[in-house]
């Protein structure tokens, strides 16, 4: 029996064979994985083309932390209805094939802060661009290359993650030097603070609680390694004394603010992965906590709504992204994977609608992939900015592209907002201001 199998297994393989060795002329057209567009979405039937109705615009006076505030919940923020560039300035050292422009900038007291490659620290006046001070960062001995955390601003203090595993204080308004202390490990996050502590994740994993005015280690919570995780990192969201830290193994933890106590844990992984790149399960984006709410999104395509105190799961859809969903009323923005602008339900995850972005350069040979990053939502405009240098208005009620302007260079960082202007900052290290 062995033996007839064996050779009816070579007949079909010789079989085979003959079949795909045939000449026929391939069909015309452009070959595209089926893997690839395997989970592409679509809106849900029963609310596709539900009026959208979005709360008014306010003005917010600053933008301190990455994400905006403690929480990330920034709404929907007024600027005017014609943005121009007003302003330009140099930063220092920007992007390159080994290094990386750190955190997004922050804007608080009149002043933009801003971080290079190199961990050098700019202030700048937040109406003119005019520079106020500059700070180095980086150790006299340290020539290896490194990827900053980013910036939190707090009373008067500046707070920074550096990719030589330091977190530093300085005084906002004249950059003197206040603290500085080591940890275990770089850190890739920007930090965030309040209520008197700093809260900053290392690249292993781990979160250090901080005293903001003396760098005082209060207490740590370590998460599970992670041998391999996509660039760059997520700040905690806090909000009601509980701060919730998105790690990269995917992990999602709810602690105590004052003792680390943990309240609760849930994990973002997918079950359903295709393919090297979807088993990392990341938590690049920053969570959102928003009324009692708090919604994240993996790397390793899943986005949920969990209960803030009690961890209990409210909705899950299979949807992955790298960027921060945008929680603005009764609904979330968020950029998926597969560079779609999407509009979900933030009561129980229903789609409304999804417009594509394009995904390539060159579209007729696939080449030049495009990275967006955002949303923000400014004045009934969500804006997305890519790596091919351009940043796009978006129509928050049908996902209608309604302009585009170009940028100085790729960009890789959310744009931010703050007194009615637009800010961003490109690869290439120059930071505009749009208002």
């Amino acid at each position: 029996m062995k033996t007839i199998f064996l050779v009816a297994l070579s007949t079909l393989v010789l079989g085979g064979c003959d079949y795909w060795q045939q000449k026929d002329p391939p069909l015309a057209g452009v070959r595209v994985s089926v893997l690839q567009h395997e989970r592409s979405l679509s809106a849900d039937l029963e609310i596709a083309g539900t009026q959208i109705v979005l709360p008014a615009p306010t003005t917010n006076l600053a933008w301190p932390q990455s994400g905006g505030y403690a929480n990330h919940a920034m709404h929907h923020i007024q600027v005017g209805n014609s943005l121009k560039q007003v302003w330009s300035v140099d930063i220092g050292a920007g992007a390159s094939s080994e290094e990386r422009l750190g955190g997004e900038p922050v804007i608080a007291g009149g002043l933009i802060y801003t971080i290079d490659s190199n961990s050098e620290v700019n202030a700048y006046d937040e109406k003119t661009g005019k520079s106020k001070w500059r700070v180095a960062l980086a150790p006299k001995d340290d020539d290896d290359g490194h990827i900053s955390g980013g910036l939190a601003y707090s009373d008067g203090r500046l707070f920074i993650t550096t990719g030589f595993a330091q977190v530093i204080a300085l005084q906002a308004a004249t950059g003197k030097e206040l603290w500085r202390v080591t940890l275990d490990a770089p850190l890739r996050a920007a930090p965030s603070t309040r209520g008197g502590r700093v809260f900053a994740v290392t690249l292993n994993n781990k979160l250090f609680a901080l005293n903001s005015q003396t760098g005082e280690e209060l207490w740590t919570h370590a998460g599970l390694p992670e041998t391999a995780s996509i660039l760059g990192g997520a700040s905690p969201a806090i909000d009601r004394g509980v701060v919730v830290v998105p790690y990269t193994s995917g992990q999602l933890v709810a602690l105590r603010v004052d003792t680390g106590r943990l309240i609760w844990e849930e994990s973002l992984a997918s079950v359903r992965r295709t393919d090297v790149i979807s088993t990392l399960a990341d938590i690049r984006g920053r969570p959102v906590i928003d009324r009692n709410r708090v919604i994240a999104m993996s790397h390793g395509g899943q986005i949920v709504s969990i209960d803030l105190r009690t961890g209990r799961r409210i909705w899950v859809r299979d949807i992955g992204g790298l960027e921060s969903p945008w929680v603005a009323g009764d609904y979330i923005f968020a950029l998926t994977n597969d560079a779609e602008v999407i509009c979900i339900s933030r009561d129980d995850g229903r789609v409304y609608w999804v417009q594509a972005l394009p995904r390539f350069e060159d579209p007729d040979d696939s080449s030049g992939p495009i990275v967006w990053t955002g949303p923000i939502l400014v004045s009934d405009r969500l804006i997305v900015a890519g790596s091919n240098g351009k940043a796009l208005a978006v129509s928050p009620y049908t996902g209608e592209v309604l302009g585009a302007i170009n940028m100085p260079d790729r960009v890789s960082i959310p744009p931010i907002v703050a007194n009615g202007s637009v800010y961003f900052l490109a690869d290439d290290a120059r930071l505009v201001a749009y208002r």
